[in-house]
């Protein structure tokens, strides 16, 4: 049997949709025998279900997810287990001993694991560049266009589709890797690192999974061998972006009250697509939101060791 698990430094992801990674688990007689982490592919909701049905996946353990996502999920044939938080090792093995029950259809906005009732902002709120799929300010689903300010946070590996327009081209380029990785900063601080959580990330080359400069390394790598690299904002989650900012009063927004500076939350737009933002100021009974990634405008540096390639 295999379990996956929306996955985000060793804790359940809450928004199936948004997730970039999921933990797979390969368990026989109610044991783990063994797990990987991959990358989603750029996939997005229902696409997700494809996705795991391909990698034949029997069970997903997730967090918030949606009606859209559970039919299709339930069409593949896969077992959903939704609402579950914290640990992702110790919800599959609270799934193993029959005590984690799902809460079925409960997508919501959530503050990093706790649901936060932020109800229908964005469009409704009267900004229009929060939610305009044209804009990058917000992640498009359909087709993937981004622009690098719209999406979640969690590594290198957390900017899905926004480079769906490059055509990424290497020998490796629509090939499986795996792949171990460490982030840093230019002042040496670590951001990241697939050798501190001891899995290997796993993803296609060229998927959109991937920031474009990471992609574009790996796409021309040998089995064995290690990379440094140096990317430049536009090659890893893009600019800062001022129209990646909305201003909502307070009252008009239930459940605002309780944010402070600093914390994430889901917004909802008109058209039910979920996006997930920072508070980045309180004043005079306004909040202000930022949608733009957490690492945009920043330089980053990647040490990349290619550990398998595998064709597809």
């Amino acid at each position: 049997m295999k379990i996956a698990v929306t996955y985000d430094n060793g804790e359940v992801f809450q928004h199936f949709g948004h997730t970039e990674q999921f933990k797979v688990y390969n368990v026989e007689d109610g044991k783990v025998l063994s797990s990987a982490v991959i990358g989603s592919d750029g996939n997005g909701h229902e696409a997700l279900a494809g996705l795991l049905s391909d990698r034949s996946i029997d069970v997903l353990i997730c967090g918030g997810i949606g009606g859209g996502a559970q039919a299709a999920l339930e069409e593949a044939g896969i077992e959903l287990c939704s609402g579950a938080s914290g640990s992702a090792d110790e919800a599959v093995e609270a799934y193993l001993r029959g005590e984690l029950v799902s809460s079925g259809v409960n997508c919501d906005h959530h503050h990093e694991g706790e649901e936060h009732s932020c109800g229908d902002s964005c469009g409704d709120a009267g900004d229009e560049s929060c939610c305009d799929s044209d804009d990058s300010s917000c992640c498009d689903d359909d087709d993937g266009s981004c622009g690098g300010s719209c999406c979640d946070e969690g590594g290198c590996e957390s900017c899905a589709g926004c480079h769906s327009s490059v055509v990424i081209t290497g020998k490796n380029a629509g090939k499986t890797c795996r792949v171990h990785y460490r982030g840093t900063f230019d002042d040496g601080t670590q951001f990241d690192s697939s050798y501190d959580r001891g899995e290997p990330l796993e993803f296609v080359c060229g998927a959109g999974s991937m920031i474009l400069g990471f992609d574009s390394a790996v796409a021309d790598m040998d089995v064995g061998e290690t990379v440094q690299i140096h990317l430049m904002p536009n090659e890893a989650y893009g600019e800062v972006n001022p129209r990646a900012f909305l201003s909502v009063e307070i009252a008009q927004l239930p459940g605002a009250e309780n944010l402070s500076v600093d914390d994430r939350v889901y917004l909802t737009g008109s058209d039910g697509r979920s996006i997930r933002v920072r508070v980045s100021a309180i004043d005079n009974g306004i909040i202000t939101f930022d949608a733009n990634h957490e690492m945009a405008g920043k330089e980053l540096n990647f040490t990349i060791e290619l550990l398998e390639v595998l064709e597809n």
